[in-house]
């Protein structure tokens, strides 16, 4: 094989055993049907046209099937980007069906683009700067908004806004309009669906083995459909008020160039497009790690920033709006069975069968029973456990997870999130600005200098020893200086000052002042400051400043040494 074909077609199709072809296509099967509903549902949620959800999980995800990092991962239309999708674009609403879409698929080229740029500079990085706290926050939020956004269609209400105030709001104001046989028919779809999904213990297992019934679980959403497409042709739902989809637009999508008026129009967008590939990775490399150390696979952060925006790019010429990877699809394509990304290829040729063989069989499915799919399915995204746990462990991190969620709901998505950001980086500031400065003593005959206030330890009138715990930078040079004043006043007989620096790996000028001032505090009392235990990176950076030159004791290879050297002076 040339070197050119070996770069165009992807590892595992050149490693592909025949051996796992049963199990990928039973996946590919398994999550193509039972995926359909919840694509339209999600289309539907976009402010789109529900064909435009089967259109975003055919190119999409086969260009991510072919260059992604993921073998399992199962991309496509997710509740996320589709609620993101509707609020970024809430002002072009009224322009018409057909300009909508064509703005709904630029956000997913400027999406993809923004991804693949990322990619190419190698920012996989980022996803470490987003805390668990600030992500579950923002999709707990963002969750609340998606159920919230669905009552209109099992209530058949215009409920409209981009924050839970505007939700709430509308919903007052047309409260009177509800169609009863559209409620009753999204309430027991709702009830039917909550109960499958969370209560499944009971409704299945009761009856059935473990196997059948985590079939019966998954398969129930499909019968529903099924159910509610019979009941809507036999009692004529659409003539008494029960809105439906109607005819579906046999066929594939098509390539087509997203519409832009003028450049101005692109540039409203970019933030939004912004946190929304923000988002999309986070998401989608949270799903595809998590898989990978479970199957023990490697993950590369900037291969999957790739993967996903040549995905949304191309999906974007053809008639899609931003997908991402999805954690409910991904769970059935790993548990069905799936091995590598042809159970995905497998996924997509299901709904190329349903756009050509079974549009006109969707017809009769009512909006209600969509809105009560996706309300349903986002109720487990609303992340109470993580709060919980946060709150418990790390007050910080649950204040990140409040500010997202609480921003999300008041403000909408994309201030939210930049709330969530914001109090995130000022925890991480503030963390960073008190770092923990403790006064040690020898733990016993050993070599080794523990917390006074923690170990029964022996210390010495005439040494103070203080070891830093963080890498002193401008913003805690101040923070430290004092917390070494202090600690002398503490200890006013001690004469030699010993900073172990063993925990600080970097100095920068700001600190080398502080320190360099320290310094001369310190002989004007006729008392002396040493180091022990420098790292080698630190010291190339100081090793030939005025803080080491003037400095009026000596650097010590270990604290051992100091000690040893100065005890008994």
């Amino acid at each position: 094989m040339s070197s050119i074909a070996a770069r165009l077609i992807p590892t595992w199709l050149r490693q592909y055993q025949l051996t796992a072809l049963p199990t990928d296509l039973v996946a590919g099967l398994v999550v193509g049907v039972l995926v359909i509903p919840q694509s339209l549902g999600y289309a539907v949620l976009a402010g789109l046209p529900p064909v435009y959800g089967l259109y975003s999980a055919i190119v999409p995800v086969l260009v991510y099937a072919w260059l992604g990092s993921s073998n399992v991962q199962a991309v496509g239309p997710v509740a996320i980007t589709a609620i993101m999708t509707a609020s970024g674009l809430l002002p072009y609403a009224e322009q018409g069906t057909e300009q909508y879409a064509l703005m709904a698929s630029l956000l997913a080229l400027m999406v993809g683009a923004l991804l693949w740029i990322a990619g190419r500079l190698k920012l996989g990085w980022i996803m470490q700067f987003i805390s668990r706290g600030v992500s579950a926050g923002f999709v707990s939020g963002a969750a609340v908004l998606i159920f919230v956004s669905q009552l209109k269609y099992l209530m058949a209400i215009p409920i409209a806004g981009s924050s839970l105030v505007g939700y709430l709001s509308t919903m007052q104001r047309y409260a009177s309009q509800v169609h009863p046989l559209t409620l009753v028919i999204g309430i027991i779809a709702f009830v039917l669906l909550v109960a499958n999904r969370y209560a499944s213990q009971w409704v299945w297992r009761t009856w059935l083995s473990s196997s059948y019934a985590k079939w019966a679980e998954r398969l129930f959403p499909l019968v529903l459909l099924g159910i509610a497409i019979v009941l809507s042709m036999l009692l004529h739902w659409n003539s008494l008020g029960v809105a439906t989809i109607g005819r579906i637009p046999q066929g594939l999508p098509s390539f087509t160039l997203p519409h832009m008026t003028d450049l101005q129009e692109a540039l409203k967008l970019l933030p939004t497009a912004g946190l929304m590939a923000l988002i999309v990775f986070v998401s989608s490399s949270s799903v595809a790690s998590t898989y990978a150390r479970l199957r023990g696979e490697s993950f590369d952060a900037n291969h999957e920033l790739t993967g996903l925006g040549l995905a949304n790019l191309s999906g974007g010429l053809f008639q899609s709006f931003a997908v991402a990877g999805g954690f409910s699809r991904t769970a059935i394509n790993a548990d069905s069975g799936a091995k590598t990304p042809l159970a995905s290829l497998v996924t997509v040729l299901v709904m190329i069968a349903a756009l050509i063989a079974f549009s006109n069989a969707l017809a009769p499915l009512p909006y209600a029973l969509l809105g009560a799919t996706i309300m349903a399915s986002i109720i487990g995204l609303i992340d109470i456990a993580t709060l919980k746990s946060a709150w418990q462990r790390d007050r910080l991190d649950g204040a990140s997870f409040l500010a997202a969620f609480v921003g999300v709901l008041i403000f909408g998505l994309n201030t939210g999130l930049v709330i969530g950001l914001m109090v995130s980086f000022a925890s991480l500031i503030w963390q960073s600005s008190k770092p923990h400065v403790a006064i040690v003593g020898q733990l016993g005959g050993t070599g080794h200098f523990r917390n006074i206030n923690r170990h029964d330890v022996v210390t010495f009138d005439n040494l103070l020893m203080l070891r830093i715990d963080e890498s002193l930078f401008f913003g805690n040079s101040e923070s430290v200086h004092h917390r070494i004043l202090n600690a002398m006043q503490q200890y006013p007989a001690a004469q030699e000052i010993i900073l172990i620096m063993a925990a600080v790996n970097h100095i920068d000028l700001t600190a080398q002042e502080m320190l360099s001032t320290l310094n001369k505090e310190l002989a004007l009392q006729n008392k002396r400051l040493h180091f022990s235990f420098i790292k080698g990176p630190v010291m190339d950076i100081i090793g030939q400043t005025p803080l080491i030159s003037e400095l009026s004791g000596q650097v010590y290879l270990s604290t051992l040494d100091a000690v040893d050297a100065l005890k008994d002076i």
